[in-house]
């Protein structure tokens, strides 16, 4: 492998309007979203890494990025990467740092971005896309991308690599996936601030484009809103088509008992982030009163130690991992693992549009196993993109260009 040394690091502040109450939930009604991107200079290529946020605020994340980032240039990318878990942990423990979070917030949102970034360089200088990278990797130089502090007592490194080495021989039976594609749904139909008219219509047209799987938007103050709209998009939908319900944490937990079970009528796949995203036991509670509907969540669980309870407590049945809200493409693969050693599927929460996501969900597939179940679609930055997610018959088709898919063209 040749030596590559990151000779600079930049921190670029992102913001990208949303028209016409695209993006809205029932807590979260801004009107652009934000990337603080993190962009690792090496000769001619540049690693770009992106952490999500809603705009206001981006410039903190940011100004993280360049406090914790001051240990990477100079640093060759091989050398990083052979030892990144124990690498990631010295940025995540910065002795002063560390207090803002710990492992949380606006240091560990950059540190996603850090990350992304060297992972993209990584995968740039090896001329391969995120998922061949990590599926050229042994199961020994995967574990060694991941920190397992804290999360030992559940997965630990010889845990993590019995999984990789047993999904090994069957690999050939998965790669498929590679030519099919990875199926998507279509979260853009039912955001919180459409009118009905438009929920019913963007859905038929998701599935005239191939979707068999759409997302709405719940949690208004008046329930009968939720249960109207929900009535109606399956109505219009027909009972084939899954649909699943995402309350972005609004309700207090009596209410999200009461409006998960009005709900069930329409029988969703599944009720997404249905009370405060730190309530261990009231989501354990909600999953249990309000079987068969399952619940999903993890937009809003910020690191592998919370997802570690969560899944201990029982509290959940779909994991929605975010390498753009976790600490990159390194904690994604160890909540990916903990899930697989739970029996749990990964059905992320795509704060990156799909991007980055698309290349981590091929590799869950073929390398651990993971159901191919399928993958958040949300178009709206599509031109900011330089390599913008292919989506065809609803199924993402396998990117090949090297790197993350994350470059932004550069800002007007």
């Amino acid at each position: 492998m040749r030596n590559v040394t990151i000779e600079s690091l930049t921190a670029i502040d992102r913001r990208f309007p949303l028209l016409g109450g695209e993006g809205s939930d029932a807590v979260h009604t801004g009107a652009e979203y934000g990337y603080a991107v993190a962009e690792l200079a090496a000769g001619p290529l540049r690693g770009t890494g992106i952490a999500l946020t809603l705009g206001h605020g981006n410039e903190l994340v940011c100004d993280a990025i360049r406090m914790l980032g001051a240990a990477l240039p100079g640093r060759d990318i091989e050398a990083t990467m052979a030892g990144f878990g124990a690498f990631q942990r010295s940025l995540a423990d910065h002795p002063q740092l560390r207090w803002l979070g710990p492992h949380k917030g606006v240091t560990h949102l950059a540190l996603a971005a850090l990350t992304n970034a060297c992972f993209d360089l990584w995968a740039k200088v090896r001329g391969v896309p995120l998922w061949s990278l990590l599926l050229s990797l042994t199961p020994d130089q995967i574990v060694n991308l991941i920190d397992f502090s804290y999360i030992e007592d559940v997965l630990s490194p010889g845990d993590a690599k019995a999984i990789l080495e047993t999904h090994l021989p069957t690999r050939d039976e998965r790669e498929g996936v590679l030519t099919a594609g990875y199926p998507g749904y279509d979260t853009s139909v039912g955001w919180f601030q459409f009118d009905d008219q438009r929920v019913v219509k963007s859905a038929l047209e998701a599935r005239a484009r191939g979707f068999r799987a759409v997302k709405l938007k719940v949690g208004s103050a008046d329930g009968e809103r939720d249960l109207r709209r929900a009535r109606l998009l399956r109505e219009a939908l027909g009972p084939e088509t899954l649909i699943m319900l995402d309350a972005n944490q609004q309700w207090p937990l009596d209410k999200a008992l009461r409006m998960s079970k009005a709900l069930s009528e329409i029988s969703p796949y599944w009720v997404e982030e249905p009370t405060h995203p730190d309530d261990i036991f009231g989501h354990r509670r909600i999953a249990e009163e309000i079987a068969p509907v399952k619940v999903a969540l993890g937009e809003h669980v910020p690191n592998r130690v919370l997802f570690k309870a969560f899944l201990q407590a029982g509290a959940m049945h779909f994991v929605q991992a975010d390498c753009v809200r976790l600490a990159g493409v390194s904690e994604f693969l160890a909540v990916s693992l903990m899930a697989r050693k739970f029996g749990l599927p990964v059905a992320p929460h795509v704060g990156d549009m799909g991007q980055v996501h698309q290349h981590l969900v091929l590799f869950n597939h073929i390398a651990l196993g993971h159901d191919r179940l399928f993958l958040e679609h949300i178009p709206h930055l599509r031109e900011y993109l330089v390599h913008p997610a292919t989506v065809e018959g609803g199924v993402y088709l396998t990117p090949q260009e090297p790197g993350l898919s994350c470059d932004l063209h550069p800002a007007a």
